[in-house]
């Protein structure tokens, strides 16, 4: 197969001279190759600057001096700015140009006027109007950084220059707010009561907030009623002597607290359910004790101990009966939270002190002794309690937002109670039953009962009034 030998093919504007013009067009060629071309750095970072007029900047040294580096890769959004810039640019040019046009060849001939003379107005049209070129808008171009430091500062400013103009007006204004007590008050904290017991495992401290919501939950299913209405022999007068000797034989026998709360808790429960003839009130008294004890205690009193502290008034036999009769009928129930269970974690809560915790289990002890309590449930004369006592030993605050949170009960809801406390408190050295009262004026126990009842509890206004109408004075 024949090939076709390959011409090679001539520029335009030089003749082909033997081999020494073929040489001279490759250099030729080669140079202008080699201007024409730019390193891959420079492709799109640097560009001729040229002016206004369109003509490129003078050279220094030959070189072309090169625009500044631009810092941002220039996006679509970016071209379109610039392209709209140039536009408008153009725009503004050529309406410039057209102008100066209309204005050259404005008609000189205007109606009324000879045609060698030519009006004012035509005369100062012929001069040279300039247009002032419409201002074009810069586009700054910044890095990122640059635009997240500038919004900051500018909010920095603001934000010192509000600061600083304060005047004197509002100034005095926020005084006398808080001169008056208007002002906004911080909020309280809530102490952490179980902090110190947190290596004590006999505390229970994982448990306990679980064991006091139980406990606030069953207070109710074993709480006694009302029953005087439905006993026929027995009055409340006869139940507050019953409560006030068992109280002096609770002291003599050195039993714990929880005893105490717990015997008292089975003889209300016994006389809701079951009618009591008068002379077996004190022998229902000694057989809860030694149900109580039997719980509660390491060591309980024997029987014949009970036998000899009534004066044997009631024999052995009697007191075994009376106390399989209260088991039957209280079904055997004895695990129930009194008012001591709500007592140990109430004065807890309270911060208190060694007077502050006499003061409470005294208001407590007249609240057990006296029948018109028993409306209240066990937590809420426990919380009255100790509301009474900071009243009385003048704590401030006197309801904080750590006893509101765990006792329950807001300032207002335990006031009732607590005011019927410190009534009481205020009857107790004038009545006959003195256990309660020689007990606490004892200064092993901070002498609390001698000290004046809470005066903002007994203000006379109709609410405590009525307390006082219905309250009978112990005698």
């Amino acid at each position: 197969m024949a090939s076709r030998p390959i011409v090679p093919q001539q520029v335009r504007g030089e003749a082909v001279v033997g081999g020494g013009a073929v040489k001279q067009q490759k250099k030729a060629g080669a140079v202008a190759d080699g201007r024409n071309r730019r390193a891959l750095g420079d492709i799109g970072n640097r560009v001729t600057v040229r002016g206004g007029d369109g003509k490129p900047q003078p050279q220094i040294d030959g070189k072309t001096q090169p625009q500044t580096q631009i810092t941002r890769p220039i996006t679509r959004s970016f071209c379109a700015q610039l392209l709209a810039n140039a536009q408008a640019a153009a725009a503004a040019e050529n309406n410039k140009k057209q102008v100066c046009v209309n204005v050259d060849k404005a008609p000189l001939l205007v109606e009324g006027l000879p045609v060698g003379k030519k009006p004012v107005a035509a005369k100062a049209a012929q001069k040279k109007v300039s247009v002032k070129p419409k201002p074009q808008e810069v586009i700054e171009i910044i890095s990122d950084t640059e635009e997240e430091v500038k919004p900051k500062k500018q909010n920095a400013k603001k934000e010192k220059d509000g600061s600083s103009k304060k005047t004197l007006s509002s100034v005095l204004t926020a005084r006398s707010k808080a001169a008056c007590g208007l002002a906004n008050k911080p909020k309280e904290e809530i102490v952490d009561i179980d902090s110190k017991d947190a290596n004590n495992d006999l505390a229970g401290v994982e448990y306990v907030e679980d064991i006091y919501k139980f406990y606030k939950l069953v207070e109710n299913e074993n709480r006694p009623h009302s029953y005087m209405y439905s006993q026929t022999e027995i009055n409340e007068k006869m139940r507050a002597i019953l409560v006030d000797w068992l109280i002096d034989v609770h002291q003599k026998f050195e039993l714990s607290p929880e005893t105490l709360y717990l015997t008292i808790n089975i003889i209300d429960r016994f006389l809701a359910v079951k009618n009591v003839p008068r002379r077996e009130l004190q022998l229902l008294g000694m057989g809860a004790m030694l149900i109580a004890s039997k719980y509660e205690e390491i060591w309980a009193p024997e029987v014949n101990d009970l036998v000899c502290i009534s004066d044997r008034a009631y024999s052995h036999q009697q007191i075994l009966v009376m106390e399989k009769a209260i088991l039957g009928k209280l079904e055997w129930t004895l695990t129930v939270p009194t008012h001591f269970v709500f007592l140990a974690r109430f004065i807890k809560a309270s911060i208190p002190d060694q007077q502050m915790e006499n003061m409470v289990y005294f208001l407590a002890e007249l609240g057990l002794m006296n029948y018109d309590t028993l409306i209240f449930c066990p937590s809420m004369v426990a919380a009255s309690a100790v509301y009474a006592a900071r009243c009385t030993l003048k704590k401030s605050p006197v309801w904080t937002e750590t006893l509101k949170l765990h006792t329950g009960f807001s300032e207002a809801q335990v006031m009732d109670c607590a005011r019927l406390l410190v009534y009481y408190h205020s009857k107790l050295a004038e009545g006959k039953l003195q256990v309660v009262y020689r007990k606490y004026s004892n200064p092993q126990r901070g002498g609390v009962a001698l000290l004046p009842p809470a005066k903002s509890l007994l203000s006379g206004d109709a609410s405590t009034g009525a307390v006082k109408n219905t309250v009978q004075p112990i005698s």
